[in-house]
């Protein structure tokens, strides 16, 4: 075993890093920090004065903190294999899992006993995550946490039909100008998501309980449009951002 019986889990993300502790296979400290142009001086900082000896990494950059990272035991896995086990733990009945974070969106299928039987991720646009709705967000002039909500208050449906952020804002700026109202083209970007990523749902074959995971998690318009769209309520985590260092970590406990 390791000192003190501690294992992390490190998620790099594009657009942050989450870091997950675990004591005799339970959470027991988490941290995060803004991935920025020096990921592995963040992984290093939140490393710091971690006392485990062993480290599971998964997300984009796992192979950087596999590579580079060292005075620890180091291992990583995949994000898909991340997210189903911190899933699993957090909501042992879960079938579905919808991570929607900085730059892409994963959707994993499982089976009765937890395995991933089926899973589709969109890594190569971010049409559709959290960098999408921090654009989005920035050209109306509305802080990103408050876009969900700011997004409810709007009154009519309009559809928005480009999900390219370049397209979208030039959409937005046009609906604008014919007197659209903020909260409306609002309402319609949050709409076009959700239709988004219901498609990926329906390809995967979703079925619930459904954990929905990753930043975008905490924004009440997406969520509350999933749950009109689907028909049936979400699991949302405390902290759906820490699914996959969770994950991580407990793929590090289990091969203990």
């Amino acid at each position: 075993m390791w000192v003190n019986n501690l294992v992390a889990g490190l998620d790099v993300g594009s657009r942050s890093i989450e870091l997950v502790v675990l004591e005799q296979g339970e959470m027991v400290d988490w941290a995060r920090a803004p991935t920025t142009f020096d990921p592995l001086a963040q992984c290093r900082r939140l490393l710091k004065n971690l006392e485990a000896r062993k480290l599971v990494a998964t997300g984009y950059g796992r192979k950087l903190v596999l590579e580079q990272l060292t005075g620890l035991e180091v291992r990583a896995v995949t994000e898909i294999q991340a997210y189903a086990l911190g899933a699993r733990h957090q909501c042992p009945e879960v079938r579905t899992v919808l991570d929607i974070g900085g730059q892409d969106t994963k959707v994993i299928a499982l089976g009765p006993e937890g395995k991933v039987a089926k899973f589709e991720m969109n890594d190569r646009c971010a049409a559709g995550t959290g960098k999408f709705l921090e654009f989005m967000a920035t050209a109306l002039q509305i802080p990103l946490e408050e876009f969900g909500d700011f997004a409810l208050s709007g009154d009519k449906r309009i559809q928005i039909s480009s999900m390219c952020t370049v397209f979208a804002e030039s959409e937005a700026t046009s609906l604008m100008a014919r007197g659209e109202s903020p909260a409306n083209i609002a309402l319609g970007l949050h709409l076009a998501i959700v239709q988004r990523t219901g498609a990926m749902l329906r390809r995967v074959g979703a079925a619930p309980p459904l954990l929905f995971a990753g930043g975008v998690a905490h924004n009440v318009c997406v969520r509350d449009l999933l749950e009109e769209s689907l028909g049936h309520r979400l699991f949302v985590p405390p902290e759906p951002d820490l699914v996959g260092a969770l994950g991580a970590a407990l793929y590090g406990w289990n091969k203990s």
